[in-house]
């Protein structure tokens, strides 16, 4: 296996962990920023405030993409796995 394959195989873990990790940031984001614009206008500054509702918006795209997210990455790692014959040589 040269440098070539292992730079490759790197990218390819790091774009799958973007994938899978994007729909709960982006909703946690969301979220996040709504909250915020909420506080900033109220004045009211309670750090439970938003850290409640952004786990429990983690929990509920945990609850509805998680299928998806462990056939993504149950996919992948078939893959890798079964490539390793082909990169040993």
């Amino acid at each position: 296996m040269d440098a070539q394959q292992v730079f490759t195989v790197g990218q390819q873990a790091l774009w799958m962990l973007m994938i899978v990790a994007a729909p709960i940031l982006i909703v946690v984001l969301v979220v996040g920023v709504v909250i915020s614009v909420l506080q900033a206008a109220t004045q009211i500054n309670e750090a439970t405030l938003s850290f409640v509702p952004k786990m429990l918006a983690a929990i509920a795209t945990l609850a509805i993409a998680g299928p998806w997210m462990l056939s993504t990455l149950v996919e992948y790692i078939q893959r890798v796995l079964q490539s390793i014959p082909t990169a040993i040589g």
